[in-house]
């Protein structure tokens, strides 16, 4: 079971071709993109209502998507404007559409009812387009459960040791205790690392002679998206001297595909000021590397689930923040399912 009144990250903007189609499954739903004359981007179902093919595997002519099984035609509003061989068509002959929303290069859709699509719930994902930050765009897809990979950034004592040699570098990362509280929308949760050694790529950003004090702060919010401000300063700088700091700013989201797949979508972000496009790249490089231990770990945990799903997990300390946020998830999902039984009950029979 997903939310599905929530605005789920679909693609990167520059997926998305100026004269093409682009499609990608979320939720279950398989969804087409293409764009409008004016660069907007409609989405529909990637599902024709004739025998189901998939839209994408057509064409589209101008601001329309020709099928390519039997060569019906919709608009951008989802409806059929042309059948080959018929003078007359269906009232039911269209797809779904979705609302779209694009925010600081991220594409959104809204895979619940249209009417509830809100763009106040949109994540401030600022760094992705701001002209004092600087990133390279990453994609990565998972054969798991989105849930699981949640767990893995909500617990970051997992630095120590499945990113030991990358992103981590010392065990004081996984001894840190970190607190959390609400937001709206999800959690924040902050962990503070005294007096350890920078991680590999931070030297490439300034030069250090000794350890840091690094910090973790970042936002969790429904339906996955992380928001963090990350980064590290000489131990022994006065308080509030960032002088010497190094400032990170990570945007993070998952998307399900489906109950067992996911797309990740990522960034960390360094100031402009802080290193040319060279950084980017050696930070998107850190990334890839780590995230990749992250996904072998995460599969390998999936398979062991699968074998004997009903196993019981001892509960820990470090689980506070994926169990909050898993609590979050778990309400959202019945909350919506009581307004569908309530509304159905007050819906008219049919005649």
């Amino acid at each position: 079971m997903f939310i599905r009144n929530c605005w789920y990250v679909i693609a990167w903007d520059h997926e998305v071709p100026a004269d093409g189609l682009f499609t990608r499954t979320v939720i279950g739903d398989p969804v087409l993109l293409f764009r409008r004359a004016d660069g907007t981007i409609v989405a529909l179902e990637d599902r024709c209502c004739h025998r189901h093919a998939p839209l994408s595997r057509g064409r589209k002519e101008g601001e329309c998507v020709r099928c390519g099984y039997h060569g019906l035609k919709f608009d951008a509003r989802g409806a059929c404007i042309e059948a080959p061989g018929l003078d007359t068509l269906p009232a039911k002959a269209r797809v779904r559409t979705y609302p779209v929303a694009v925010k600081n290069k991220w594409v959104f859709v809204w895979m619940g009812n249209p009417a509830l699509a809100g763009t106040e719930s949109l994540p401030d994902n600022f760094s992705c387009d701001h002209q004092d930050w600087n990133y390279l765009p990453g994609y990565l897809h998972y054969g798991t459960n989105y849930l699981l990979i949640a767990d893995n950034l909500l617990d970051f004592s997992h630095l120590s040791y499945v990113h030991e040699k990358t992103l981590g570098g010392s065990t004081a990362i996984a001894q840190a205790r970190p607190t959390i509280e609400k937001v709206p929308y999800g959690i924040r949760v902050t962990r503070r690392v005294p007096n350890v050694p920078p991680p590999g790529y931070y030297r490439r950003m300034g030069s250090f002679d000794g350890n840091l004090d690094r910090w973790f702060i970042y936002d969790f919010l429904l339906p996955g998206t992380l928001l963090m401000h990350s980064g590290g300063r000489p131990t022994g700088d006065a308080p509030g001297d960032m002088s010497r700091a190094v400032r990170l700013h990570s945007c993070q989201t998952l998307t399900p595909e489906t109950e067992s797949t996911t797309h990740y979508f990522f960034q960390q972000s360094h100031l402009v000021a802080q290193g040319d496009a060279s950084i980017a790249q050696i930070i998107y490089d850190a990334l890839v590397v780590a995230f990749h231990e992250d996904r072998e770990m995460i599969t390998a945990q999936a398979r062991n689930i699968a074998l004997d799903p009903q196993a019981p997990m001892v509960p820990l300390a470090m689980d506070a923040a994926l169990a909050q946020f898993r609590r979050l998830v778990t309400e959202a999902i019945a909350a919506e399912r009581t307004t569908a039984e309530a509304t159905q009950a007050t819906d008219p029979a049919p005649a």
